[in-house]
């Protein structure tokens, strides 16, 4: 089984995103291929960033238990909303804590919004954030439109594509996870 944390990345009070970030960690449960952990960044309070992490010598006992976690990582996913049309500061800011973390790992993106897009800007955004830090975007996103009335009351979702959609998400991040896995066995 392949470790995968899953960030959520907003703290905002009234989120929907963390329905969202529930329902991939499943998701990616049942598949039997997935270990999934989430981090939730409002749990995780990282101050600003001033330096990356293995540059500081003091640095936030957060950072250092996430950045184990990213280490530990053979794929990470994150799960980010689309605010004014790209995605939040604190995600930004807990990305930036760590490099080496992320080095040659598939990332699976979920973007969350209230709209009728999915929050593809947000997607589009951090593909590029991840691809100039060394790490490789799975190329099939899962973006969730309308996220408000996406999810019945027990959070599970509405409608069937969405369902669907998930399924090819997690075949997508297996396929990328699995060639890497093989590549860096192949290597040793």
């Amino acid at each position: 089984m392949f470790y995968v944390p899953v960030i959520l990345g907003s703290v905002r009070r009234g989120r929907k995103s963390p329905i969202v970030a529930r329902f991939v960690v499943e998701r990616l449960r049942r598949s039997g291929k997935f270990e999934p952990e989430l981090i939730d960044l409002a749990e995780y309070n990282l101050p600003i960033m001033e330096e990356r992490m293995r540059v500081r010598d003091d640095p936030p006992a957060t950072s250092v238990e996430m950045g184990a976690k990213l280490a530990r990582a053979e794929a990470i996913v994150v799960v980010s909303p689309e605010y004014n049309s790209g995605y939040p500061g604190v995600l930004k800011n807990a990305l930036d804590y760590f490099l080496p973390e992320y080095r040659r790992k598939p990332v699976g993106l979920v973007t969350v919004s209230g709209g009728g897009f999915g929050g593809v800007n947000a997607l589009a955004q951090l593909r590029l954030v991840f691809l100039s830090i060394g790490a490789y975007p799975v190329p099939l996103g899962l973006p969730v439109s309308r996220v408000q009335d996406a999810f019945d009351e027990n959070d599970n979702p509405k409608d069937l594509l969405l369902e669907k959609a998930a399924a090819a998400f997690t075949a997508e991040l297996l396929w990328l996870t699995e060639a890497i896995a093989a590549k860096k066995l192949a290597e040793t």
